[in-house]
Formats: C-alpha cells, structure tokens, sequence
C-alpha cells in the first residue's frame, strides 16, 4: 500500500516545487508587506495628534480657536519674544490636540518648526477683508509652510479657513483660492532656481512646489487641500453668533 503511495506523494512534490506554488508565496509575501507598511503609516499617523492654526496677525485665529465649539481650551504661557506678549492655546481631547500659533512675524516659523512633525493637519486662516492687501504675505508665509520638508513628507492635511465673511467686503474662498495659486507660482519661480556658489556649483535651493513646467494649483500638493468660508464673528461682533460649521465638521473628519 505504501508503494502504491509513492507515486503521488512526488507528484505532490513536484507541484510543491511548480510555478504555480512560487506565484502564490509571492503573493503572500506581497500581500504581508502591504499589511506592515499600511500599519507602519496608521501608526506614524496616529502619533501626529496636532492640528495646527496657522496665520497671519489679525488674520482672527484666537477668536476663531475659542468659539470653535470644542470644550475645555486650556491657556499654556509661552515665552514672549520681547516684541510681543505670545500665548499659545491648546485644546486636548483624546484624538487631537488643536494648538494656536502665534501669527506675529518674528515667531511664526519658530513655532511652526516646533509643532510641525507632530501635525496631524493644518488650518490656515486667512483674514477675507484684509486679503487683497495682504496676499503677497499670505502667499510668503504660505510657501515657507508648504515647502518645508517635513510638511512635505507627513503631508497633514490642509484647510484654508477663509475667516471674517460676515463683513460685506470679504473675498469669497474662490478667489483667494485663485489669487493664491497665483502668488504661490510666481514665489516658485522666482525661487526654485538654486543658488548657485562662487565656482558656479548649485549649493541647493527649497523643495519644488508643485508640478514642474505647470501653472502651480493646490491640488498638485502631496496633501488634501480645502478651502472654507467661516466667520469667528457674527453679526454684532463678539457677542453675535459665529459661522464656523464648516471648519468644525473639517476638524471633527481629521480628528
């Protein structure tokens, strides 16, 4: 009986060794690796609890901040700059942690530096009355954000928070979508010629933003990018009822 065994037994072998086994060890090997890099991003993710609020000054940031509707702000003091009176404002729940940067020139990028790898996303306000005299600072500030490396490589998601739309002369999201798009291209060209040293050696310049050759558009970013209409303040200003249902659904989706 064991003899008569013998014979499929090293068929059984030989289809071990075949093709068809190797394609499907491949498969499992493909299937396993997909499985640890898929983990290894939702663990890097969930370490990044930060949303940052990011702006220039004025731009309503803190009163934004305060009347999101989320419970509980606790004011952390920061050192001050000898400039100005710098607060930071934080929010903590179990999923984020909403942090308020100052907007002030001389601090904005040294906290960004700070906050910046544990950036789950990013809310960048932008004060609609005030926008058309303030684009090329916006757009300034913006780039520096946008073309950071490590911004670049956690890509947090991003949200333009087009605030202060209760007062008649506000610029609607899509244009300061458009007028954005536009200064960031023109701060790309501008700037993605590498400096070059004294003996004509590149010596490196600041990550591409963008497509190469293309017209630059946020959707060229490795990152989500939406753009939101919102209000901190109502109609009778502090004490009037603020817009902030976008923003706060965008904040409850990335938390």
């Amino acid at each position: 009986m064991a003899g008569g065994l013998e014979p499929h037994l090293e068929a059984l072998r030989r289809e071990l060794r075949g093709p068809a086994v190797l394609s499907v060890l491949v498969a499992l090997i493909a299937v396993a690796i997909t499985v640890l890099i898929w983990r290894f991003v939702q663990g890097r993710r969930s370490s990044r609890k930060a949303v940052l609020l990011l702006g220039l000054c004025d731009a309503g940031k803190t009163l934004l901040f305060a009347r999101t509707g989320f419970p509980q702000s606790v004011i952390t003091g920061t050192p001050g700059s000898g400039v100005v009176n710098s607060s930071l404002l934080v929010f903590q729940s179990t999923n984020v942690t909403l942090i308020d940067l100052p907007g002030h020139e001389s601090l904005r990028l040294q906290f960004l530096e700070r906050f910046k790898a544990a950036a789950r996303a990013i809310v960048f306000v932008v004060d609609s009355v005030a926008f058309q005299r303030e684009v090329k600072d916006v757009a300034e500030f913006l780039y520096q954000v946008l073309v950071d490396s490590t911004v670049l490589r956690n890509a947090p998601a991003l949200l333009i928070a087009c605030n202060k739309q209760d007062v008649t002369m506000a610029k609607s999201a899509k244009l300061i979508q458009q007028q954005l798009e536009k200064e960031l291209n023109t701060l790309r060209v501008t700037r993605s010629a590498a400096p070059t040293s004294l003996d004509g050696s590149a010596t490196g310049g600041p990550a591409q933003l963008g497509k190469k050759g293309k017209d630059f558009d946020f959707s060229q970013l490795p990152m989500k990018v939406e753009f939101v209409e919102c209000s901190a303040r109502g109609s009778k200003g502090e004490e009037g009822e603020a817009d902030l249902e976008g923003l706060e659904k965008w904040l409850v989706k990335v938390a």
